[in-house]
C-alpha cells in the first residue's frame, strides 16, 4: 500500500494541505499473522514445580516472549509470567477500550498494576503476557541509527529482528479524525518535514505503525508465541518469581545459577515452588536464567535474590550474595508535560496515538489522543516528553514480597539541564496545543496567549511534570549486564528488557524491546551452534 500522500505549505499561521487517499484492500494494511497456535499455557504451578529447562525465561512481557519464541526453536523453556493472559479480555484486545486498563486496578490481578515513585507521580506497569504490549497506546517506531551504533548491535540482524516482529504483529494504521488532526497541528507547529508512514525514528511529524489493526484488535508480544515450538516450551501464568536459586557448591570465586524459586500471585498462598535448569553431562554451555521483568521487576528479582550493593540487605535479612552496586541504579523516567485542549470530559471513543511529532534533534517527542478518565469520561491531552533526560534516580525493595512494588525514586528535572529542556518543549508543546487545526476541530477560538516567560515554563514544569511511561534503567548495561547481556560475576544469568537501557530508544521503546527479545534470542542460538 502506498501511504498517504500530504503536500504541505506553510506560511505564518496557516497551513495548506492537500491529500490524496489511495483506496486498496484492507488486508494489506494488516500483520501476515502467525501460522501456528499458542503454546501450552497453565496456571497451576505445580505442572511445572520441579522440573528442569534448558532455558527459563522470567516475565511474558514485550522482551520475554518473542525471546522465549526463539529459544524454543531448539531448546526447551519454560516462559513465567505474573499475570494471567490477555486473550478474551476486551480491556486489553480492542481498541474501543483502550486505556481503561488503567483506570481500574488492584492489588494482585488486575492487568496494569499501578505504583507511584517517590517523586509522588502516578504509573504503571503491565501485569499481564504481553506486558506493557498489554496496555499501552500500541505505536509502533524503531529506534534511531545513532541508538543502534551507541550499543553496537550487528545492524544486519537487528534489521532482520524488526522486520520478523513486523511481519507478524504490526499494521499500518488509518488514521482517525482526531490523529488527522493532531497531525495537522504539529506541521502548523513546524514540527517539519512530513514524513508520512514510517517506522523509522526521524525529525519531523510522522505516522507509525501500530499493534492494532485495522479491526482494533490488539496484537500483544503474546501474539509471537505463535511463532514457537510447541513441543519446548510451557507458559505458567499467574507465577511471581521470588528468587533465583544458586548452586551451593562451595566455591566463592563462582556464582553458578540452578533454577528460580516462585509463588502464586493471587496472594492466596506464600508457599514457594522451585524450578531448574537443565544440568547436561559432558556439555560446557548450559542454559540459563533471563530476567525480562521489566525496569522494576528485573532489579526487583536482582535485589531479592542478593545481588547488589551490599548494604541494602541487612534490613530484609537477604543473604547477600554478589556486591553488584549498579542494581537499582540509573533509573530514568523520561520527564512528560501535557495540555488538555479540551475544557471538560466527555464521552467520547477513546484514540491511541497514530502519528508523532519528532523536534529539536529528536530531543522532544509530542503525541496526542483521546484517553478516559472513567468509563464514560474522555481527555483530548497533547502530550511531549524529553527523550535524553540527564536526572536519574534509584530503585530499592520496599519489601521481601515480590507481588509489591519496589520503592523507586526517579529525581524529574533535577538536573537543570533537563529544566531547561522542559521549558523549551512547553513553548512547543502549546504551539501545537493552540494551533488553528484543533481549534477548527474542536469549534473554538484560536489562542496566542503561549507563555513566554521562561521562568513561568520551568514552574508550569515543575508543578506538572508526569510520566509517558517509559521508564528504564536498573540493570544497566556497562554496570550490571555486558555486551551480551549477561550479568556481571555470575554463571548462567541474564537480563534482556528495558532495565539494561541507558536511555529509552525511539518515540517509545516497544519496538525495540520487541526486537531485542528475537535479537538476543537468535544471537544465543547461534552461539549454542559453535559450543
Amino acid at each position: 500500500m502506498e501511504a498517504i500522500k500530504f503536500q504541505n505549505t506553510v506560511h505564518h499561521d496557516r497551513i495548506l494541505i492537500v491529500f490524496i487517499f489511495l483506496f486498496v484492500d484492507l488486508s494489506l494494511c494488516s500483520p501476515s499473522q502467525t501460522q501456528g497456535e499458542l503454546p501450552y499455557m497453565t496456571s497451576d504451578v505445580k505442572e511445572v514445580a520441579g522440573n528442569s529447562f534448558d532455558y527459563i525465561v522470567v516475565g511474558g512481557g514485550t522482551a520475554g516472549c518473542p525471546l522465549a519464541a526463539t529459544l524454543s526453536e531448539k531448546f526447551s523453556v519454560l516462559l513465567i509470567e505474573r499475570g494471567g493472559s490477555p486473550y478474551g479480555n476486551p480491556w486489553v484486545m480492542e481498541k474501543r477500550y483502550y486505556g481503561f486498563s488503567l483506570i481500574q486496578t488492584d492489588e494482585f490481578s488486575s492487568v496494569a498494576q499501578d505504583f507511584k515513585s517517590g517523586d509522588g507521580v502516578r504509573n504503571c506497569r503491565g501485569r499481564v503476557l504481553g506486558g506493557s504490549s498489554a496496555i499501552n497506546g500500541g505505536f509502533y517506531s524503531r529506534a534511531s541509527e545513532d541508538f543502534i551504533d551507541q550499543v553496537g548491535w550487528d545492524k544486519e540482524l537487528v534489521k532482520d529482528a524488526y522486520t520478523w516482529v513486523e511481519s507478524k504483529i504490526v499494521s499500518i494504521p488509518e488514521l482517525t479524525p482526531w490523529q488527522t488532526v493532531v497531525e495537522f497541528g504539529l506541521l502548523e507547529a513546524g514540527i517539519l518535514p512530513y514524513n508520512g508512514y514510517s517506522l523509522e525514528h526521524i525529525e519531523g511529524t510522522k505516522i507509525g505503525g501500530s499493534i492494532f489493526d485495522v479491526w482494533g484488535i490488539r496484537h500483544t508480544s503474546a501474539d509471537l508465541l505463535k511463532a514457537a515450538n510447541p513441543k519446548n516450551i510451557v507458559v505458567v501464568l499467574n507465577a511471581t518469581v521470588k528468587n533465583i536459586i544458586f548452586e551451593g557448591n562451595g566455591n566463592a570465586t563462582e556464582t553458578t545459577v540452578k533454577g528460580i524459586r516462585f509463588i502464586k500471585s493471587d496472594g492466596t498462598t506464600d508457599q514457594t515452588y522451585e524450578a531448574y535448569l537443565n544440568q547436561p553431562k559432558n556439555c560446557t554451555s548450559n542454559g540459563d536464567v533471563i530476567l525480562s521483568a521489566g525496569a522494576l521487576g528485573s532489579p526487583q528479582i536482582l535485589l531479592s535474590s542478593g545481588i547488589g550493593h551490599r548494604e541494602h540487605f541487612k534490613k530484609f535479612n537477604i543473604p547477600h550474595v554478589l556486591n553488584l552496586k549498579g542494581v537499582g541504579k540509573k533509573m530514568k523516567d523520561n520527564p512528560s508535560i501535557a495540555v488538555f485542549v479540551d475544557t471538560n470530559p466527555q464521552n467520547r471513543l477513546p484514540d491511541p496515538p497514530q502519528v508523532s511529532g519528532i523536534a529539536k534533534d529528536l530531543k522532544f517527542i509530542i503525541k496526542g489522543g483521546i484517553i478516559p478518565t472513567g468509563f464514560n469520561a474522555t481527555r483530548m491531552p497533547i502530550a511531549a516528553k524529553i527523550a535524553f533526560p540527564v536526572s536519574e534516580g534509584e530503585l530499592k525493595l520496599s519489601s521481601t514480597d515480590p507481588r509489591q512494588n519496589p520503592s523507586v525514586k526517579f529525581n524529574y528535572l533535577a538536573d537543570e539541564n533537563d529544566l531547561d529542556d522542559c521549558a523549551n518543549m512547553v513553548h512547543l508543546l502549546e504551539r501545537v496545543a493552540k494551533s488553528e487545526s484543533i481549534a477548527f476541530y474542536l469549534g473554538v477560538k484560536p489562542q496566542n496567549n503561549l507563555m513566554t516567560s521562561t521562568d513561568g515554563q520551568r514552574k508550569f514544569c515543575k508543578a506538572n511534570v508526569r510520566t509517558y511511561y517509559h521508564y528504564h534503567g536498573g540493570c544497566t548495561v556497562g554496570s550490571v549486564v555486558d555486551n551480551d547481556y549477561k550479568v556481571y560475576g555470575v554463571k548462567g544469568l541474564r537480563v534482556v528488557d528495558g532495565s539494561t537501557f541507558l536511555e529509552s530508544p525511539g518515540t517509545n521503546p516497544m519496538a525495540t524491546l520487541l526486537m531485542l527479545g528475537r535479537y538476543q534470542g537468535v544471537k544465543i542460538l547461534r552461539e549454542r551452534e559453535h559450543v
